[in-house]
């Protein structure tokens, strides 16, 4: 059983550090792995933002915990890495401590209609109608505009920002898996 709880906190941590944006162009990441200091995912990927030199970044980023910051999920830790210059073909070594946004995404119910069937006479007319299921579910996340306006307003008795929102709650719960896993 102690196999099982550790393997789903795994997997559930790795959804969480999967969903890490190190930058646009950065590639799916495989599964991290425990440290003595958190956890290690490994990164790879190029670097073309506004203002920053271009070049290619390997290497790896530890998890040492999830904070939040201007209201949204951050994963706090250590980059460690070669930069890999463009044009000059120059690598250096990078360590640095760094905040990165942690996406969080999922889905809610909105609405669960189940009619059963349905017989209707019109005048002579029979109407026969099986069950029907219809099931609306908002799924949010960058871009899903409607999706994440939707998932707020079926979450607004859920509690707000601040120290008890649910935020909170899941910085909480991310924050025991690294601390059981370290």
């Amino acid at each position: 059983m102690k196999t099982r709880t550790a393997t789903i906190t795994r997997l559930a941590l790795a959804l969480a550090l999967a969903m890490l944006p190190v930058t646009a162009a950065f590639a799916q990441a495989p599964a991290p792995t425990p440290t003595g200091g958190g956890v290690t995912v490994p990164i790879a990927g190029t670097i073309a933002a506004p203002g920053a030199q271009p070049g290619t970044l390997t290497g790896t980023f530890t998890v040492q915990r999830f904070a939040q910051q201007g209201g949204n999920l951050v994963a706090i830790g250590t980059l460690v890495g070669t930069f890999t210059d463009a044009t000059t073909q120059a690598p250096r070594t990078v360590v640095s401590q760094v905040a990165l946004p942690a996406q969080v995404t999922g889905t809610c119910p909105i609405l669960h209609l189940d009619l059963g069937p349905l017989n209707l006479n019109l005048l002579g007319l029979v109407v026969h109608l099986n069950e029907v299921v219809l099931d609306i579910t908002a799924q949010s996340g960058p871009g899903n505009l409607l999706g994440n306006l939707l998932c707020a307003v079926a979450n607004l008795l859920n509690g707000t920002g601040g120290t008890t929102g649910p935020l909170s709650q899941i910085i909480a719960l991310l924050n025991q898996i690294l601390a059981a896993l370290g």
